[in-house]
């Protein structure tokens, strides 16, 4: 759970007491009393740094002072205190019979730097100790840690935690991912001290790894002050001794040879500035050297320094609250405060992190990390005159700071103009109240009350907000395991893989297995396969309804059953079985109707046909629909159906007569081409027959003209809920019911399906990926990859939710289903011939692996959805790109929606300027959208460079034509192209000597992809594939074109590329 300890130190009672010269206070020995320490931290100098200064006995009661501690091992492993130091009546009497009081001081020891949050508990605890008899002093503070430890630490990301300490609300911040810091202190302080010019020098000094002493009368100054210097600097790490409070007896430490920082009190100036120092005082806000007035080191940059200091802060919190009334709750109060001091916070590290990044830009690319060498001269060579001196006292802390300045590359959110690193919207999850007592039974019940909030929290939070969902499960495994709930905290803990697999505890998560008793480790088996049965019960053991169905329970319920998934054939259903009625289905109806349905399928499986007929069909055919012994032209037997035919099962001798493919079929049992016609006397049936075939015929029909083959799976499932509906009505309007389900007939009749000639030349197959769904779903991405000796080609289909399907490219048949988070994908690239890279709107890159065909690594550097993904760069909404080194997934960055390079630049187009910007980040050009002739501003969908052609294509979100611009002059495009019947463009790629753009028309709904010659930048054609807008293309090797659609159609086209 927490990290925190207590210690109480008091002076000694029999110290010897001398008479002080100053008003009302008398001075005793340092002598101490350790009252309990922790055994397991080295603290041997806690009691003077507890006691920093002179410590006295004093005639009248004093505030409490608190001030800050930091503490490092051998290691360089820092643990941070915060120190209050009061003041209690003490029961002896000096000479003069005047009561004494007598100083205490309790420390809170953190792991992490919770400064405001445990000053604010201490703050309480104080409260409660000067109203504490002498008795229960040492168990009023036993007992406030003891509350302590049952608070449970945030994990990084979005979600705090508060806790009630009577009178306060307190609040322990999260970090904001695993590689930051936590930051409970108010990072404006520097500024309120310092002016811009004196807060530059300090870090630079800093960045030289200067021997530093900072100084101030206010003990808890020091640390609060060099605390926020050093996050100046992230997330490059001060890795030189660092003590920020020396107690009066500890300045022989700074006589260490090497650079260092630390703190003293101000009344030790004089003495300490006899070193060779750089001695920064914090009251006066004055930098200067222990040998002069000044400092003679280089300074910053100058211009990173200009860019800081044109930064403007509103530091004064008194200004935020003129327009409001006065406060009467204090915690309300309070969490104003913090609130504006949060996002004055963020606002101060979107500053420092960019004048860091300034001050390193480009060192990266001097770097050579296999060899641990940095080509200084080189680097220095590209540096201004000016600047070179303070580069040449930093250089050889390069390598030092390499992986930082690779961490920094991915972070720094505004390197362009007007990019700024959105604030993400943090939750407050409040515990429960402390118990009464901490006797067992209340401790529990504590941590049982804290789970059922945790699991409210849960069921309260949308899918889509996985981040803050992980956060939930975190909390709820840490309570679960402390409370000893092993198994329960198991499945929190496993919940992190689908939300965020980064704040997996795994050693926790070890311990918790290797823990579980012999009985546990069955139960949790059980569990398992209790789980897996049951989803399989769900679909074996569907249960008929018992009440009448409206249409929406109709719908969940033929769902559920397994019958159908398409929600427009489920309507048609329920139409058919309530021609007459009304509009519900009931029970009985529906359990005939089911039973017909399952018994013709039953029947379709157990249809033995013998060698002689199998050699006439292909393998794969199957019969699904036999009827009974009729009298045909070519004598007594039953006619068989199939997805592709109709044939005659000949009685006595089994033999095999064929009626031709459904194409070829006459509507009334006549078969084209022949002289003698195919006649079957099939008495009650004909009619039924009658619509199976034209439904087969049409679904037929459309399937050879849209080359879909999936319309003739639909028409099959028609055709036999047609022959379930006639079974199970058994009345005069059966037919006219089934008529309902004749849905391609239908289409027929009403609409011209005629296709036209340029698409029907071109247009070669379809697919559609939702066929199992229950309704459309938009294709969101495509991405062909090349097969390999370990696998073979690949088309990978993103559609809803981050649910991706991978269809083999020689018979564009599903081969595999994968689910990548819940979120909708945006991008997808191939990388390294055996991964496929997925960019999501969760800002997860996703990495499947092409042989296992599983999900086995997830980057989660970006901070916003990510948008765009080329060869070895990645980008995301709120303008970051990363630039990524594959074989070890290190980055570094730039800014966009999508990223193309060349010529030493990086091409970014976001909605509404294109920009190019050199490799360090600076930007070299901007393009705005051209005007609009009228309505809303326009905005860019799509961009393509042409580097043979010195050119830039791009289309635009609200238009109807492509714009042309020069590279080298992109002032304005040279040249457009009107599509003719179209409005709006979505996406666009290059296939040989052609551009194909993807679009929706103006006069109709349906989407449109238009081919656009380079050369001649003349349209050659236009294709009509889909019934909703193009938006997604891509290439297979030049060959094929494949087009995906919005929801509306869903659907894949494969078109011929000539």
């Amino acid at each position: 759970m927490t990290c925190f300890c207590i210690c109480l130190l008091k002076r000694k009672d029999r110290a010897a007491v001398k008479l002080s010269n100053g008003a009302g206070r008398t001075e005793v020995s340092s002598a101490t009393e350790d009252i309990s320490v922790p055994k397991d931290l080295d603290l041997i100098a806690l009691p003077q740094l507890c006691f920093p200064g002179i410590v006295c006995f004093l005639f009248e009661q004093r505030e409490d002072s608190y001030h800050f501690l930091v503490f490092t091992d051998v290691f360089g492993n820092r643990t941070h205190g915060v120190v209050v130091q009061y003041y209690r009546s003490s029961r002896r009497w000096n000479s003069s019979k005047t009561r004494l009081y007598v100083p205490f001081a309790v420390c809170v020891i953190s792991k992490f730097p919770y400064y405001s949050a445990l000053r604010d508990c201490l703050s309480c605890l104080t409260a409660q100790l000067r109203t504490a008899r002498q008795a229960h002093f040492e168990e009023t503070i036993k007992e406030f840690s003891a509350k302590l430890s049952l608070v449970p630490l945030p994990p990084p990301g979005q979600l705090h935690v508060s806790f009630s300490l009577h009178p306060l609300q307190v609040v322990l911040p999260s970090r904001e991912d695993q590689d930051s810091p936590v930051i409970d202190i108010d990072l404006h302080l520097p500024f309120l001290c310092f002016t811009h010019t004196s807060l530059l020098q300090v870090l630079s000094c800093l960045l030289q790894e200067q021997r530093m002493v900072f100084f101030s009368s206010d003990w808890a100054r020091l640390t609060l002050v060099a605390e926020c210097f050093l996050l100046y600097l992230q997330p490059l790490p001060w890795q030189q001794p660092y003590v920020p409070v020396l107690a009066r007896g500890m300045l022989d430490f700074l006589m260490a040879p090497t650079a260092f920082l630390m703190g003293c009190h101000s009344s030790h100036f004089e003495e300490v500035a006899t070193e060779d120092l750089i001695l920064v005082n914090i009251d006066d806000g004055l930098v200067r050297s222990s040998c002069c007035e000044t400092t003679d080191l280089p300074a910053i940059p100058l211009s990173a320094a200009e860019c800081f200091i044109a930064e403007c802060l509103q530091l004064h919190y008194d200004l935020e609250l003129c327009h409001l009334g006065t406060g009467i709750d204090a915690n309300a109060l309070q969490c104003q405060r913090r609130e504006w001091q949060r996002q004055l916070n963020a606002q101060i590290q979107n500053i420092t992190l960019e004048l860091v990044a300034n001050i390193f830009r480009g060192v990266q690319d001097f770097l050579n990390h296999e060899h641990r060498v940095f080509n200084s001269e080189n680097f220095l060579r590209t540096r201004d005159q000016a600047d070179q001196l303070f580069y040449e006292k930093v250089h050889s802390h390069i390598f030092i700071y390499k992986e930082s300045l690779k961490s920094l590359n991915v972070i720094v959110p505004c390197l362009l103009p007007g990019l700024k690193n959105p604030q993400k919207l943090v939750k407050v999850f409040r515990l429960p109240d402390f118990p009464p007592t901490l006797a067992y039974h209340y401790v529990q019940k504590y941590y049982s009350d804290m789970v059922i909030s945790l699991g409210k929290a849960i069921n309260a939070t949308p899918p889509d907000e996985s981040a803050l969902l992980a956060r939930y499960h975190y909390l709820r495994g840490l309570v679960n395991t402390v409370s000893k709930r092993r198994l329960d905290a198991l499945e929190d803990f496993q919940s992190l893989y689908k939300t965020d697999s980064d704040i997996f505890p795994s050693q926790m998560a070890k311990s918790l297995v290797d823990s579980l008793p012999e009985a546990e480790r069955l139960q949790e088996r059980e569990r398992a396969c209790h789980g897996n049965s049951h989803e399989e019960d769900a679909v074996k053991h569907f249960q008929l309804p018992s009440k009448y169905m409206q249409l929406e329970e109709f719908v969940k319920c033929v769902q559920e059953s397994g019958i159908v998934q398409d929600q427009g054939t489920i309507h048609r259903l329920f139409d058919a079985l309530t021609v007459g009625h009304q509009k519900q289905v009931g029970p009985d109806l529906f359990s005939v109707f089911y039973t017909i349905w399952k018994e013709t399928e039953a029947e379709a499986q157990e249809v033995s046909l013998p060698a002689s007929v199998l050699e006439h069909i292909d393998p794969s055919e199957c019969v699904f629909k036999l009827s009974s012994s009729v009298k045909t032209s070519r004598g007594m037997g039953k006619i068989a159906m199939t997805r592709r035919r109709l044939f005659l099962l000949t009685d006595g001798r089994p033999g095999y007569v064929e009626l031709q493919h459904f194409r070829k079929i006459h509507l009334k049992l006549r078969v084209r081409g022949r002289k003698e016609a195919f006649e079957a006397n099939l008495k009650t049936e004909t009619e039924l027959w009658n619509l199976m075939i034209k439904e087969m015929w049409a679904g037929r029909s459309m399937a050879d003209q849209h080359k879909d083959p999936q319309y003739m799976q639909q028409a099959l499932t028609n055709a036999l809920l047609m022959d379930a509906v006639v079974g199970s009505l058994q009345s005069s309007k059966a037919i006219y019911a089934a008529s309902k389900l004749a849905h391609f007939d239908r289409i027929r009749m009403e609409v011209l399906m005629m296709v036209p000639k340029t698409t029907a030349e071109m247009l070669k197959h379809k697919i559609n990926p939702s066929l199992e769904l229950a309704a459309p779903q938009a294709v969101d991405v495509l991405l062909y990859t090349p097969g390999t000796e370990a696998h073979l080609d690949k088309l990978w289909v993103s559609v809803c939710g981050g649910k991706v399907m991978v269809f083999d490219v020689s018979s564009w048949s599903l081969t595999h289903t994968c689910q990548v988070g819940n979120a909708r994908l945006n991008c997808m690239l191939g990388v390294d011939n055996d991964q496929v890279w997925m960019g999501s709107e969760d800002s997860v890159i996703y990495i499947i692996s092409m042989v296992a065909m599983v999900c086995n690594r997830q980057l989660t550097e970006h901070r916003a959805e990510v948008t765009g993904l080329k060869v070895a760069y990645s980008c995301s909404a709120e303008g970051t790109v990363m630039v990524w080194d594959v074989p070890t997934l290190q980055v570094s960055f730039k800014p966009t929606f999508s990223v193309h390079s060349l010529n030493g630049t990086l091409w970014c187009c976001f909605w509404d300027s294109i920009m190019e910007v050199w490799r360090n980040g600076s930007l070299k050009h901007q393009l705005t959208p051209p005007e609009p002739q009228k309505g809303s501003p326009a905005a860019f969908s799509s961009m393509l460079l042409l580097p043979e052609r010195e050119e830039l294509w791009t289309v635009c979100i609200d238009s109807g034509e492509v714009y042309i611009w020069h590279i080298k002059d992109a002032t304005k495009p040279f040249h457009s192209v009107a599509l003719q019947d179209c409005t709006r463009c979505f996406c666009m790629i290059k296939v040989k000597n052609q551009v194909w753009v993807g679009g929706v028309g103006r006069s109709s709904t349906k989407g449109k992809i238009y081919i656009v010659d380079t050369e001649s930048r003349q349209v050659l054609k236009e294709l009509h594939g889909h019934n909703d807008k193009v938006v997604a293309l891509c290439s297979a090797e030049d060959r094929y074109v494949l087009s995906g659609a919005g929801k509306l159609d869903g659907k894949i086209a494969i078109w011929k590329v000539e």
